[in-house]
């Protein structure tokens, strides 16, 4: 897939995947890498920017194999941006297979 498709998306995707479930980092890139190939180190950056917008929060939790691992929560304001992407992305979505399938509203 495009890489500048995956980025596009990749956002929408963890913030649905976040409103589902909280999740840590390496779960959620082996979630994600079910439906989109994508590399290891390409979440950590996204989700570290999410921090910081307000989007999500992180705890640790001890884990039973190995060091406490840092979970990741989306936060109500995090919710609503998520809706809002999924209005943005409905639109998009639709307006592209209009034009793929080759017509217009204007004809």
């Amino acid at each position: 897939m495009n890489i500048q498709f995956k980025k596009g998306v990749l956002e929408l995707c963890v913030l649905s995947l976040l409103y589902h479930s909280e999740m840590y980092g390496y779960e959620l890139t082996s979630k994600l890498s079910e439906a989109i190939k994508i590399s290891d180190g390409t979440i950590y950056p996204l989700l570290r920017r999410l921090k910081n917008e307000g989007y999500v929060t992180t705890y640790l939790a001890e884990s039973s194999e190995g060091p406490p691992r840092k979970y990741y929560k989306l936060t109500e304001t995090g919710s609503s941006y998520k809706d809002n992407l999924i209005t943005e992305w409905i639109a998009l979505s639709r307006g592209v297979d209009r034009l793929i399938e080759g017509g217009t509203d204007n004809e």
